[in-house]
Order: C-alpha cells, then structure tokens, then sequence
C-alpha cells in the first residue's frame, strides 16, 4: 500500500527528488565505490508482476510460455549490464494488513464483475483499463525466475521490510519496486519500476535526501510522517485529526495553498514536535494522543527501523510460532520454512506454520450459477493436503482427526480467506484436515520428505494421486508424460466435483493439454479467436487454479512429481485452451482438434478413455452439451 498521499506528492510537488538515472552507470559508480561487491539490485516481484505481464491476452487464463520468454528476456537485460538480481514475493499476509487486503479484493470483485459484462455483451477482452492479471500468477512467478538461475526469496514478515532490510545489509545499489514505504526506509536507493524502460535500463530514481529538504525534516523523522499520513500499520482515518489541525496551522502559516499541502502541513508538524534530550521513546512526548495511538504510532515507526539503528531493539523480529507444531515434528517445521524462503514450498508453509491459507481474486462469473467458484471445487482437495500435513502423525504415529478427538478446540483447524463471488470475507472459513488413506502404507510425513528410496518413491506418488483421487493412475507414470500425467489427475478431479462439465469442456481441456508441445511462443501468440466465451474464461481459470493446488499437493506429499512438470507453461496457455473450447463446442472433429497430429490424436485417446473409465467406476455421465 506504501504511506497514503507520497507518491503523489513527490511526483507532483517534489520534482527534484525524481532523478532520471541509468542503472548501468548506477552500476559502474557501485563497483568503483564497493571494490568487494558487484551491484546487486533488490527487485519487489509483487511489484513488478503488472509490468512483467504484457502479453496482449491475459483473460483466457494467461499466456505463460510466452510471460516466460518475457521474464528472460528482462532478466537478461540486467544480467548482460553486470547487475544481479534478487527477487523477493509477499510469502505471508500480516494479520495487522488483513482489512486493507480485504478491502482491496473486494474492490478487485467489482472489476471482474464489470469484466465478464463486457465479455458477454462484446464477446472480446476488453481493454487496459479493466484489465486484470491471470490468476495465480504470483504463485508460479517465482518458480519461473528460479528456473531461470535467480535468487529469489518469499518473506516471512512483511515483504517490504525483508527486501529493505537485504538491501541495507548487503550493501545493494538499489531496490526496485512501486511503494513509497521504500523512500521511507533508510535503505538503498529507491527505483522505480513503473518508470523503467528495460530498452536503455533507465529509470527514476526517489531521492530521499532531497525529499527530506524539501520538506524540512530528517531522513529519522521520515517513519513518523508515513505513520501520521497513514501506512500499513497506521491507518488513514486514525490519524485524521491530526492531519486536519497540521492543515489548518500550515493555512495560517503559509500564504500559499499547495496541491501537497497536506504532506507539507504534516511534515511542519512532525518538524514542531520537540524531543527533550532524555527522551527515550520512538514517539515525541509532546504529540499528544491517547496512549492507545501512541503504541500503534511506535509500532508504526517500528516497523521501518532497520539493523543499525540505535532503537532496533525495538523491533519485534521473533518468527511466530508455529500453529501446530504439536502435529509435526521439528524437522519437519524446519524444512517447511527453509522451503517457504527459497520460494519453492507453496501452501506447506501458510498450512503448517501459519495454519492460514489465502486465494486473491480469480476470474469468476457471479452470474453463472452451473459453475463452483475454484474454492468450492478445490476445497475437498485441500482438505486431503491439510489430511496429509497434520493428520499421518510423527514417526508413523498417526493423530487422531478432528471427530475422534473429545474436544473439537484441540482440532487442527486451517483459516481459509479465498475470494470468491458473494463472499464478504468478514471472517476467515474455518477448514479441518481429512485423513489421507493411502492403500500401500500410512507413512509418516517425516518418512515422505526425508527418506529415499524406490518404496518411499511409490508412497509420495500414492499420497499426491490419493489428494485428487486418482490412485489408480498410478500405472500411467512413466508412460506418459509427468505434465500429462498431472493434466490427467486435474481434469478428472474436475470432472467429479463439478457436474455441470461437459464432455466438450473435456475435450478442450485433453487437447490443449496434449497439443501445447507442440507450439512455440510465437504460435500460441498467433492464434486467432473469433470470439470470446465468458464460461471458457472461467474454466480456464479454474484450471490454472487447479495447477496451484497440483504444486500444494506434491509439496505436501514430499515430491512425488518434479516441480517444473507443474508449472503452466509446461502444461497450459489460455489463448490455446480457448480455441479448443470453441472447436470442441462447435462440433469440430477429433482430428481438427488435435492440429491434425496422429500422436496428439492417439495421447488424447489414452487419456480421455482413463478418465471415461473412472467416470463409469464413479458413477459420473459425462454428457455431450455443445454450447
């Protein structure tokens, strides 16, 4: 959110804080001044994801080989300046920042709502101001940059604290992102990635320093500013009394009204705020507030205090205890976050630390009441994840669930915060485990993440199929593909949890899955779609969904699967998926739908006569309904 107002100020009002620099001179001056560092830059990956995502069409569920080729070629261009790059992602939601995530979901619901009016009436994606980014594509950003050799990190604590904290400890010559909370750290250079043009590598640097004289205040006094403008940890409205009296002092001080004159009135005051020398505390005495204001004023400041400063003993750096720590074993809590951080332990982390998990907006039609929003479809899926990480005990030692256990407060209890239409997220969903019964042994988790072997190998894949009900597959590995394996798992788990599915829904889904080996970038951007459908853009969506839950299952169960096989553009592109669903549901033949390739013809055959197959054995019609 960075501090309310600031962005606005510094651009508009402030303009010799905005420097125009170029960051492979930026560079060159880091290495002639740090002769035992090279020039590592800080990048905010939340930040970046708007201006990362270019590709034309983003609302058939994304286009991810192609976002790949984008991502590579970005960090190439940094790369061959000599600049690393470490990459940091939001890993937790803090629960002071729950509102302000709320409000801004349910700000994001009106969009989409606005999005599949258009898509109806019109029949095309409508344009850039509607625009909305493919779902979970902060999910599997940093899997992509990690498989392009990056460093890449996921927070702990709030993510803007880490990545200022990296960057003044290691020395960075810059952190890149979008949040004014970065001029307010005494960190590095604060760089704009809005303002970046990855062409010539420039972009505007701003100046903390100069802001500071502009204003009449001290880069120390900058944390109590952003606390009185309203920040993360401050609200807005809390401090509104005090802006409208620093307003009103500074009218009759200053003969100029300004369009920033309430940044300036603000930092005049925070400039009349006198600290008696024996003051110990982050919160002058002579602020008067109540003592309730005071503290959340000092965890406010506290909150940009860095290592270094004389006060950041003030500052609470403990890691939470684990939520249910009594249902795993130590090891166990140590792997979940050392995965968390190297970004490559999704939904492990928020399950067994946090023991709260969360889903931002996905592209769902409230008005198309035969399809389940993704959190109803996929919640039995996570409730086998949950099964799995809390349920199997420590050392084969299997705890008991939540109805055997005298009483239901004892029980491991997930809080879920998924968006969905009609949800007014007041509250958190309160999900319990399901036991996982794996047929060939009830391993413990400890024996699934630590042990090897070709028996241990057998029961990570036995768990990952049982979560989607799949266990007879199990055949099917190493005969085909683990991407088509993984489609297969997916599709079906589909199929049974939502009735509405049409056999031309299936068809689509098969074939896009087998035919994508078969494109490059440049053929998946050219693909023509005559029109849109809205229920394509959301069972696309529900598909990229689905893949998320894929990558939480095979974490849960130790790796059953490599993780690249997961990953979308491994496996999915929405403009391909589109166009299948449209061929599919115009009667198209088998042939016109499989690109006319006989091996594509013959894979989709195998697969979609495994999931007829499971179809009889559960007692599923899948019935042909063109649309």
């Amino acid at each position: 959110m960075g501090v309310k107002g600031l962005q606005s100020f510094v651009e508009r009002c402030c303009p010799e804080a905005c420097v125009t620099v170029n960051l492979r001179e930026m560079a060159r001056q880091h290495v002639t001044k740090n002769q035992q560092s090279g020039p590592t830059l800080v990048v905010d990956g939340m930040s970046c994801l708007c201006h990362w995502y270019s590709c034309m069409n983003w609302v058939c569920g994304g286009q991810w080989m192609e976002y790949m080729e984008v991502l590579k070629q970005w960090v190439e261009t940094f790369t061959s300046a000599g600049i690393k790059l470490v990459f940091f992602f939001d890993g937790v939601v803090e629960e002071q920042k729950r509102p302000e995530w709320v409000k801004r979901r349910l700000r994001v619901n009106k969009d989409i709502i606005k999005i599949f009016n258009h898509i109806k009436q019109h029949g095309e994606q409508p344009g850039q101001q509607l625009s909305c980014l493919p779902s979970a594509l902060a999910t599997f950003t940093p899997f992509a940059l990690r498989s392009l050799g990056q460093d890449v990190f996921c927070s702990v604590r709030e993510a803007d604290y880490e990545i200022a904290s990296y960057a003044h400890c290691h020395g960075s010559m810059g952190i890149l992102g979008q949040d004014t909370d970065f001029i307010i750290y005494d960190s590095a250079p604060y760089l704009s990635v809005a303002k970046l043009r990855i062409n010539g590598l420039t972009t505007v640097m701003y100046d903390r320093q100069r802001l500071c004289r502009n204003i009449g205040l001290s880069v120390t006094q900058l944390p109590l500013l952003a606390c009185l403008l309203g920040n993360d940890v401050v609200s807005e409205e809390l401090m509104q009394h005090i802006r409208s009296s620093a307003v009103a002092a500074y009218r009759l001080s200053s003969k100029n009204t300004s369009k920033g004159e309430v940044v300036l009135a603000v930092a005049q005051f925070v400039s009349s705020l006198s600290a008696s020398p024996e003051e110990t505390g982050l919160v002058p005495h002579s602020l008067n507030v109540a003592s309730s204001q005071r503290e959340l004023l000092k965890k406010g400041i506290c909150s940009y205090l860095l290592p270094g400063h004389k006060d950041y003993e003030l500052v609470d750096i403990s890691v939470p205890p684990s939520a249910f720590e009594k249902y795993v074993s130590p090891e166990i809590l140590k792997a979940c976050r050392e995965k968390h951080v190297a970004a490559e332990g999704f939904m492990v982390y928020s399950v067994v630390c946090a023991g709260v998990t969360e889903c931002s907006n996905s592209l769902e039609d409230e008005e198309d009441e035969d399809l389940l929003p993704q959190a109803f479809v996929y919640k039995p899926c996570r409730q086998r994840v949950y099964g799995l990480l809390l349920l199997l005990g420590k050392d084969g030692t299997k705890a008991k669930t939540h109805k055997g256990l005298s009483s239901s407060v004892d029980a491991p209890a997930i809080r879920e915060w998924f968006v969905f239409p009609g949800n007014p997220l007041k509250e958190a969903d309160t999900v319990h485990p399901v036991p996982i019964n794996i047929p060939c042994g009830q391993p413990s988790l400890d024996l699934l993440w630590f042990s090897s072997g070709p028996e241990v190998s057998a029961l990570r894949l036995a768990a990952f199929l049982t979560v989607f009900d799949c266990l007879h597959y199990s055949d099917l590995h190493g005969e085909i593909g683990d991407s088509l394996l993984a489609a297969l798992c997916l599709v079906t788990y589909i199929v049974l949890q939502v009735e509405a599915l049409s056999e031309e829904d299936v068809d689509a889904y098969l074939s896009q899955a087998v035919c994508l080996r078969l494109k490059s970038p440049l053929e998946l951007r050219q693909i023509q779609l005559p029109v849109l459908s809205s229920r394509a853009v959301q069972l696309g969506s529900l598909y990229v969904r689905g893949l998320s839950h894929l990558l939480g299952a095979n974490n849960a169960s130790g790796c059953a699967l490599p993780s690249a096989a997961l990953m979308p553009w491994q496996g999915f592109d929405g403009r391909l998926f589109h166009s299948k669903y449209l061929l599919a549901h115009g009667g198209a033949e088998k042939s016109e739908l499989l690109d006319g390739d006989m091996f594509c013809l013959s894979q989709f055959v195998q697969l979609k006569e495994k999931l007829l197959e499971t179809c009889r054995q559960r007692g599923r019609v899948l019935q042909s309904r063109p649309r």
